[in-house]
């Protein structure tokens, strides 16, 4: 699968951004090996996924998203993103 970016719009931004999460900190965990997963109880019309990663800065962040298919490749929508709490963070580490 060819990822060729990010898919942002008036749609998934407001909500992913009313976290305090930005745009570049959600990207950048894309770019940093998150952990992913699949999201099975919110995937009711497309496969729904989850990633855990860090900022840029080293904050965790919890990212929802879909992988949808763009006219050179896919696209990553995120859905909703934040900050993961450090109980967390704390259960991630350990797995």
């Amino acid at each position: 699968m060819k990822l060729v970016g990010f898919d942002w719009n008036s749609g998934n931004w407001p909500k992913c951004g009313k976290h305090g999460v930005s745009k570049v900190e959600i990207e950048a965990v894309f770019h940093s090996d998150p952990g992913v997963y699949a999201d099975p109880d919110h995937s009711f019309e497309e496969q729904r996924l989850r990633a855990i990663g860090r900022s840029g800065e080293g904050r965790f962040i919890f990212v929802a998203f879909t992988i949808r298919r763009h006219d050179d490749g896919f696209v990553i929508r995120p859905i909703s993103a934040r900050y993961m709490h450090r109980r967390e963070v704390d259960r991630y580490e350990r797995r």
